[in-house]
């Protein structure tokens, strides 16, 4: 069933905090950890603490659990050489500074991705020893790029990601993994052994101890959702394993990277009535749940969220951003004030955030105004 919980008003104001350090350290070994809370709508901290790092980093995890992230989200691919690594693009250009390696120049080609001719440096034509070369940096030129080529700024394995979640804090923190671009992994990398790459994916978290019916004592030990914008990739992966699927939900207009049809038809009753069969939920583009208007207000909502809810289905939009260029103008540029809209009176269930510490505040900082 849906989770919601209903707090009071959010509070006005307030920026975005100074950077705190960088932290790893968890509790004592062997001290039992604080169990994920279930009472309130899911800080999914998306790429990590993104808004303040590079994006799906050592550091932006590690930062995002310090910040009260309830999980950490990833995008997992493959590299030349199968190995699943974090990594959002099927590029490198963007997040990277392979343009800076000579070395790597001839790599650069045109693929046909999700429909589209993309150029570029591909990260499935690279090793995972190549990448380990190369250094992460800021997506956007607003944000804070003093951390680009830092040390904790390498792309990170698949592995490497599943430990800090398991090994940096002192409570229980879920990990929210994409099977990312499935139809251009599959056709780009080859496994010797002839599986795909959903088999490499459900095979890793099974190695790790991950499985198990949604809110199970199993699931509740080690917190996973399954995510894919892919829905026969996703019914693919159910068939691998129990632990609980999410239906990712682009632009209504776009057409799905793996069937013939558009979001606007998969999340049709007749669809979700098929898919909660295999998922616990979708994960919307907000501007699908709330349409903009041409001067950048809010029109009214749509009914996804009541029909995903009628379905016993959880909503998680992404993605929440604190700069003003993001918000819209109903929200006076206050991002607590976004907040409030989406959980209060949208009633979402979990939401994705670049800021995981500003979701934290306003929801501690509601509730602690509700209980006085």
């Amino acid at each position: 069933v849906a989770m919601m919980v209903l707090v009071w008003c959010a509070a006005s104001g307030g920026g975005v905090a100074a950077a705190r350090p960088l932290v790893g350290g968890g509790g004592a070994v062997g001290t039992p950890k604080a169990p994920l809370q279930t009472s309130r709508p899911f800080n999914i901290a998306h790429r990590g603490s993104n808004g303040e790092l590079p994006e799906e980093t050592a550091a932006a995890y590690m930062r995002a659990i310090d910040e009260g992230a309830d999980f950490i989200e990833a995008d997992v691919t493959a590299t030349k050489d199968g190995h699943l690594v974090c990594f959002h693009d099927t590029t490198l250009d963007a997040t990277t500074d392979v343009a800076d390696h000579p070395e790597f120049a001839s790599r650069r080609r045109t693929l046909e991705v999700q429909w589209t001719n993309v150029t570029g440096f591909f990260i499935t034509d690279f090793t995972l020893a190549e990448l380990k070369t190369l250094r992460s940096k800021q997506r956007y030129a607003f944000r804070d790029r003093s951390y680009n080529g830092g040390e904790s700024s390498r792309i990170i394995t698949f592995d490497e990601f599943i430990d800090i979640a398991a090994g940096a804090a002192s409570r229980v923190v879920g990990i929210y993994p994409e099977i990312k671009n499935p139809v251009f992994v599959n056709r780009q990398v080859r496994w010797r052994d002839g599986k795909k790459f959903e088999d490499k994916f459900v095979a890793a978290l099974k190695r790790r101890g991950y499985g198990g019916r949604y809110r199970s004592p199993a699931w509740a030990a080690r917190p996973v959702f399954i995510q894919s914008f892919a829905p026969t990739s996703l019914v693919y992966a159910a068939g691998l394993t129990d632990s609980p699927m999410v239906l990712l939900v682009d632009d209504t207009t776009v057409r799905t990277e793996d069937t013939s049809q558009s979001y606007d038809e998969v999340t049709s009753d007749e669809h979700l009535d098929y898919m909660r069969e295999y998922v616990v939920g979708v994960g919307p583009w907000k501007d699908t749940v709330v349409p903009p208007t041409t001067d950048n207000k809010l029109a009214a909502p749509t009914d996804l969220v009541a029909r995903a809810h009628a379905r016993g289905l959880q909503v998680h939009p992404y993605t929440y951003r604190n700069e003003n260029q993001f918000l819209h103008f109903n929200f006076r540029q206050d991002p607590y004030a976004e907040y409030d809209y989406w959980i209060n009176d949208v009633g979402v269930d979990g939401l994705f955030t670049d800021f995981p510490a500003s979701l934290r505040r306003y929801q501690e900082w509601t509730t602690a105004g509700r209980k006085g």
